[in-house]
């Protein structure tokens, strides 16, 4: 008995002692309840900073060949894969441990299959044995990330579309919007036409990016600092046949989290142009070719490019009180000039008159600081001092061709431009209009100028034509005919209510168009012309 019950207890302290191996690790990171991986499916994973994370699986078919691979989706990783070689154990029936558990401990049975340390996709491949048990270890030990896992058996294999021998991507033209890209076609298309397999594209301004898990990561990190106004995201679909797709032809930031990038590939051409892109601003290209049954990818060795710079405007210098007659022509006829006081001190009057309708937007600035701006629709002057040098840039507004004087002058007591009245406009009486003549009224200025009138006579079908091609307010008398002048006047009222004057005009033919103009003539001879008129002499009086 005693024999009997001394060996009963040494079967009880064996089995007892070979259930606590199973349940311990020793100085191994304990083992928790684990996750298994999905066959076929993309398991993402979430690594907190040096707290490895361990997953299982096991393969049914004896001899079958299966595939895993691992896409860090930030920083470098390290992930290592070993096997299991099971050996049945007999166990009281209250033990019940899980396969992942059974002689986890057991050094003769444990295998090292792959390891690897860095942030670059990578897989393994091999065959399996019966009843093994095979283990991820992911360690992170940077900072907290998110890494992807897919593993395939069998003839699923293949889902991880090739990148070429040479699979870098190419720039082969650049402009101030746009950069044009080139690459080798991926040998999955061209040995079968597979309708799931497409390139994509992604342009950002940070770097280039290794996997579309690496830039969906980026993406969610930077809606949750807040994206700034200059970030573009462009990820879309390179479009067949040359067209592009709706997602490239915006550079709005894409902020929905839920959506895939490669969703929205769908295009299998090799040359593509990425176009408003901003002058003079650096670019990082990204090409994947993406399986979209499977949701695989891999990536072309990216590029980077900067955009051409924007033409700079010539500079030219303004001399002291010289008057400059400026044409602009087109809504980016930007024009810039300089003036240089002969002393810092010294007050500069800035004036500008235009010749035609339309507006002009005036900046002045010294060395990149702006002092002064004003839209110009008429006549404006700006008056400053204290610096020794001005930079004065002119650009039109809403208007395609247009044309104005301007002066940057220090003897800013003499004024060369005559004082403009309140509007421009000429004003015909029409109860005052006879078979052979015409009564004209303008507003004048406060101030002793001289008024000349001229006239042209016009055919009926050159009236309007007329007015538009002679209203330039920069024209002085000298460009008319002698024939053409009517009369010249001074004229000078204080009150500015009363500061009309008026012309008759005789000797007209009757029923017969005639264009008059006003010119304004001040102190020191530059003449200012009013709005063109035309008036019909009565037919029949």
């Amino acid at each position: 008995m005693t024999f009997s019950r001394s060996c009963q207890l040494l079967c009880l302290l064996l089995c007892c002692s070979s259930t606590w191996g199973l349940l311990s690790l020793g100085n191994e990171t304990p083992l928790h309840p684990s996750e298994s991986i999905s066959e076929g499916k993309v398991t993402s994973i979430k690594l907190d900073k040096n707290t490895p994370i361990r997953r299982h699986f096991t393969i049914p078919d004896f001899s079958s060949p299966y595939s895993v691979t691992v896409t860090p989706c930030d920083v470098p990783i390290q992930w290592k894969l070993s096997v299991r070689k099971l050996t049945p154990w007999i166990l009281p029936r209250r033990f019940k441990p899980s396969i992942f558990q059974e002689n986890w401990k057991n050094p003769d049975v444990t295998e090292e299959l792959f390891s690897y340390q860095g942030n670059a996709v990578e897989s393994f491949e091999s065959f399996s044995s019966s009843k093994d048990v095979y283990t991820f270890e992911l360690l992170s030990i940077e900072r907290d990330t998110e890494v992807t896992v897919l593993l395939l058996t069998g003839d699923t294999l293949k889902v991880f579309p090739e990148v070429p021998s040479d699979p870098r991507v190419e720039v082969i033209g650049v402009g101030m919007n746009s950069v044009t890209l080139s690459w080798k076609p991926s040998p999955t298309l061209l040995h079968s036409y597979q309708q799931s397999i497409h390139y994509c594209l992604l342009v950002n301004r940070w770097h280039n990016f290794k996997s579309l898990c690496a830039a969906e990561v980026a993406m969610k990190k930077r809606k949750k600092k807040g994206s700034p106004k200059k970030t573009v995201w462009w990820p879309g679909s390179i479009a067949t046949h040359g067209l592009q797709h709706p997602a490239l032809m915006s550079a709005a930031p894409i902020h929905d989290n839920s959506t895939s990038v490669w969703q929205l590939c769908t295009g299998t051409e090799n040359v593509y142009t990425v176009s408003d892109l901003t002058p003079d601003t650096q670019y990082y290209f990204d090409i994947f070719v993406v399986n979209r049954l499977y949701n695989t990818s891999v990536a072309y060795t990216g590029t980077f490019s900067r955009t051409l710079q924007e033409p700079q405007p010539v500079v030219m210098q303004l001399r002291d009180s010289e008057i400059r007659q400026v044409n602009l022509q087109g809504r980016k006829a930007q024009r810039q000039y300089s003036f240089r006081p002969r002393n810092c001190q010294q007050r500069v009057l800035f004036t500008f008159q235009t010749c035609s309708e339309g507006q002009v937007f005036v900046k002045i600035s010294n060395k990149g600081q702006t002092l002064a701006s004003q839209v110009i629709n008429g006549f404006g002057q700006i008056l400053l001092q204290g610096k020794s040098s001005y930079l004065l840039q002119l650009d039109p507004i809403e208007t395609l061709v247009m044309s104005l004087k301007m002066q940057a002058t220090t003897k800013y007591h003499k004024r060369d431009f005559p004082q403009l009245p309140k509007s421009l406009k000429i004003k015909a009486f029409s109860k005052l209009r006879t078979c052979n003549s015409v009564t004209l009224a303008w507003l004048a200025t406060h101030e002793r100028s001289k008024y000349c009138v001229y006239k042209k006579k016009l055919p009926e079908n050159q009236q309007l034509r007329a007015k538009l091609r002679d209203n330039d307010r920069c024209i002085g008398p000298d460009s008319r005919k002698k024939s053409e002048k009517v009369l010249c006047k001074y004229f000078q009222e204080l009150n500015p209510l009363r500061a009309v004057t008026t012309a008759t005009i005789g000797e007209l033919q009757p029923g017969t168009s005639y264009l008059f103009d006003v010119y304004l003539i001040g102190h020191w001879g530059i003449p200012l012309k009013y709005d063109s008129k035309v008036v019909k002499s009565k037919k029949e009086c």
